[in-house]
């Protein structure tokens, strides 16, 4: 695990010492090694840079740009290739030698062997950029799942990647401007939704994608090497879904440094931490976040469930003073705007403190297993939706108004920007599955978000999300059935472009790797090969992953309601954070300079302080960290 950063095209000085601003600037990420490399022929060639955080081969052999003596290719890697002996034994095979016990060496010998299409042999997460000697271009990719990120944004003839918008930003070379769609992306969902982001021309790189980049900087055609597989229903076999997961499991417990799981006491970490005590000859260590506040504290759960599977748990005090403490340093950690990400900042801070730089978490059972609400509550709404198709728009929103304002009482100076304040938005999709997602996850209402942002919701970005992205998703979706297609959304958006983004910055800014062993792709497409009821079914109890993991821990744990491992950041936002908020949302200067209608955003503060109904934290704290981090960076419209 670790930061990687380059630039391909024309390479002088001036492009190599901004290489290593990049370079610089991801150094949390890697504090236990760096390298730069560079090859250039008249005045064309590439600047590979790297930081290491040691996992596996501790030795100063693992450093990397590591160079093929052979074929002369060079690799920058950030990641983990867990099937790697099984790889290395079959490069044996034909002939390749080893200096190394590092996963690194083996995909660039892997490169070597067997080109481009290796990266469809790997079993892991990575980032990777390989400069290909004979060709003379830089050949990058991603790990399938889009665990590990890779940003590009393409200036004065070079183009440049790294493992952070900020590493790109650092450069000195990239334009400091705000991307109005992104803005428009940010305001919809709370993150910004690839490939795009938050800053004007850089990009990333989808999941389970490829490129060449040429001497001259210029990037060829993106590939998808592997997609989302489709729901076909056609299985309810699951002997080996239960071997895939307790293989995935048991290739994440490799490392050369200390290791652990996070658990919060809910299904999805328990299930990684019995599967782990399962397979690992050594008790596990487990770890968990616990609060002062009782209504957020899951710290007895996951002490029962520790128990249970014979763990060495630890729980970790945060209070509400640690947290403020802290907090400059949380958003110091966010690497694009995004709602959520503190969360697991916290957390992997407090871990890291504890000794450990290997964490495994029980990311994706939500959305591969049928977890959230959405599972339930999602088809029905869509058939009311496909009910009212014949209704007038007007009379529709007319009539949800009425409804709103009958369940919800009298609004403040902002209306509800939750369930019942987006039945309108909702009714208006007419059941077309993708839209009715993306509204129950908007952080506003359509009419809210027109008032607060100088945004633009049809052209480049509909229902929060870019055209190309959106009819690809829809598609997909819809070849997936009703339950297989909101599993899919789940992991393409709040998984793939929340969740797993935000675990990579807020983890690696303290130097922690985090592996997610639900998101194995032979999980992810086994799982895809079960009929519904088998793998869905009943909703929202994940009972499948229950009885392939957790047949030896009381069930009675899991039953309560569900609640994702989130900070009493309502709590905390009305005190310690109420003065930093008032601040931030008073600075009209500040406002305009990132898109933003001070007066809106003055009127949604005010009616979140003063307890309107359906003014979630998550609203006003998104626009806090939009605020705080374009002003931190120097990015303005």
């Amino acid at each position: 695990m670790c930061g990687i950063a380059g630039a391909v095209g024309a390479i002088d000085g001036r492009v190599t010492e901004a290489v290593g601003r990049a370079h610089d600037a991801l150094q949390h990420r890697g504090p236990d090694a760096e390298g730069r490399w560079s090859d250039v022929r008249e005045g064309r060639g590439a600047a590979l840079a790297h930081r290491r955080l040691a996992i596996i081969d501790l030795s100063p052999d693992g450093a990397q740009p590591m160079r093929d003596e052979v074929s002369g290719n060079v690799i920058v890697f950030n990641g983990e290739v867990y099937n790697f002996v099984e790889l290395r034994e079959q490069l044996e095979a034909h002939g390749h030698r080893f200096d190394t016990r590092t996963d690194t060496e083996v995909v660039l010998k892997a490169y070597a062997q067997w080109g481009e299409r290796c990266v469809e042999r790997f079993n892991g997460m990575f980032a990777l950029a390989v400069w290909d000697a004979a060709r003379r271009d830089v050949f990058v990719a991603r790990d399938r799942m889009g665990i590990k990120p890779l940003y590009w944004a393409q200036a004065d003839g070079v183009l440049w990647f790294a493992s952070e918008v900020r590493a790109l930003l650092a450069t000195g070379v990239i334009g400091r401007k705000l991307d109005r769609a992104g803005l428009a992306s940010y305001l919809w969902n709370g993150f910004v939704v690839g490939p795009g982001t938050i800053v004007e021309g850089v990009k990333l790189l989808p999941a389970g994608a490829m490129a060449r980049v040429d001497e001259r900087g210029v990037m060829g055609a993106i590939e998808r090497y592997w997609a989302q597989p489709t729901a076909n229903g056609a299985s309810d076999q699951t002997d080996e879904l239960a071997w895939r997961l307790r293989e995935a499991v048991e290739r994440r417990l490799i490392a050369d440094v200390p290791l652990g799981v996070f658990l919060s006491g809910g299904v999805d970490s328990s299930a990684v931490a019995a599967l782990a005590a399962g397979v690992s000859r050594d008790a596990v260590a487990t770890f968990n976040i616990s609060f002062d506040e009782a209504e957020f504290d899951e710290s007895p759960y996951a002490q029962r469930v520790a128990d249970a599977i014979g763990a060495e748990h630890h729980d970790i005090r945060l209070t509400e003073q640690a947290f403020s403490g802290q907090l400059d340093d949380a958003l110091a950690s966010i690497d694009q705007p995004t709602f959520d990400a503190i969360n697991t900042y916290f957390v992997s801070r407090a871990v890291r403190e504890a000794g450990l730089t290997v964490a495994l978490a029980g990311t994706g059972g939500d959305e591969l297993f049928g977890g959230y609400t959405s599972f339930r509550e999602l088809p029905g709404a869509a058939k009311w939706g496909r009910r009212t198709a014949v209704t007038p728009t007007p009379l529709l929103r007319g009539a949800a108004a009425a409804v709103t304002r009958m369940k919800t009482g009298r609004p403040g100076e902002v209306k509800p920007q939750t369930r019942w304040g987006k039945l309108g938005d909702a009714l208006a999709t007419r059941g077309e599955m993708l839209a009715m997602y993306q509204v129950s996850y908007g952080l506003f209402t359509q009419a809210f978000m027109s008032d607060l942002g100088e945004v633009e919701f049809d052209g480049a970005v509909r229902y929060g999300l870019p055209v190309e992205r959106a009819d690809e998703l829809s598609a997909q979706a819809a070849a997936c059935g009703e339950l297989g297609g909101i599993s899919l959304l789940e992991q393409a958006l709040f998984l793939g472009e929340r969740l797993l983004r935000d675990t990579d910055a807020a983890s690696m800014a303290v130097a922690l790797e985090a592996r997610v062993p639900l998101l194995d792709h032979t999980v992810v497409e086994t799982l895809a090969e079960l009929d519904d009821a088998t793998r869905f079914e009943p909703l929202g109890r994940k009972q499948l992953l229950r009885d392939l993991a957790l047949d030896e821990v009381d069930p009675s744990i899991f039953d309560r309601p569900k609640r994702g491992f989130v900070l009493p950041l309502d709590v905390w936002c009305r005190r310690n954070l109420k003065q930093a908020m008032d601040d931030t949302f008073a600075n009209e200067s500040l406002c305009a300079s990132v898109g933003l209608n001070a007066g809106a955003v003055g009127r949604l503060w005010r009616s979140y302080q003063a307890g309107a109904p359906g003014l979630y934290w998550s609203r006003v704290w998104a626009l806090f960290v939009l605020m705080h981090w374009c002003e931190a960076h120097g990015v303005v419209l």
